[in-house]
């Protein structure tokens, strides 16, 4: 077992590709949910969108991988992996920047700066996503940049829109809410997320 618990430190405020497999086949999104929850034995928790084929995998054979994302990370990524990975595809088909972990599931070997693995423990129903914990397996730095923030992915590395536009934008998946209000109980028609996870276009 491949731990090195300097690779946690790397989880805080980040955004990560989660991926998983079933048989040949793997998947994998993009997330900002992973947090450490216990040191001994190291403990993390990650929630899931149950629209994603990723979460089924997940559900199904009870590992992950998680790459977090450094600064470096070109939009590509983002647009590859998306925040909800299909029903029929398979990411990592193809994908030349990836790499296995001792698991055999892939992560990206370029733009990440450390891996996770781990195998879950237990699981709890939260309504459109699955809370998912589970006992770290493999934990590996794989470069000193910074881990990518959500700050940062909209200051540095998405596209300005090409026409200005008013309302709401989501701030995990970039969907756009034309109105004037926003009602406190929205949830984005795409990720799932709440109203607080969007702002107003400036």
């Amino acid at each position: 077992m491949n731990i090195d618990t300097n690779a946690l430190f790397k989880l805080s405020y980040g955004l990560f590709v989660l991926s998983a497999k079933d048989g040949g086949k793997q998947n994998g999104c993009i997330i900002n949910t992973v947090t450490q929850v216990a040191n001994e034995p190291l403990l993390i928790s990650i929630a899931v969108n149950k629209e994603n084929l990723t979460h089924d995998m997940i559900e199904k054979n009870g590992v992950f991988n998680i790459s977090v994302l450094s600064e470096d990370v070109p939009f590509s990524v983002f647009e590859h992996f998306g925040f909800q990975s299909g029903k029929d595809t398979d990411k990592f088909a193809g994908f030349e920047q990836r790499a296995a972990s001792e698991n055999g599931l892939f992560y990206l070997s370029q733009w990440a700066n450390s891996l996770i693995s781990a195998k879950v423990t237990s699981s709890m129903d939260c309504g459109s996503h699955t809370l998912f914990l589970a006992q770290i397996t493999e934990a590996r730095i794989l470069s000193d940049g910074k881990s990518v923030t959500y700050q940062y992915y909209f200051d540095h590395i998405k596209p300005a829109p090409a026409t200005k536009k008013t309302g709401f934008v989501c701030k995990i998946c970039g969907y756009i809410h034309q109105e004037d209000t926003l009602p406190d109980d929205f949830v984005c028609p795409i990720c799932k997320h709440p109203a607080s996870d969007f702002e107003k276009i400036k």
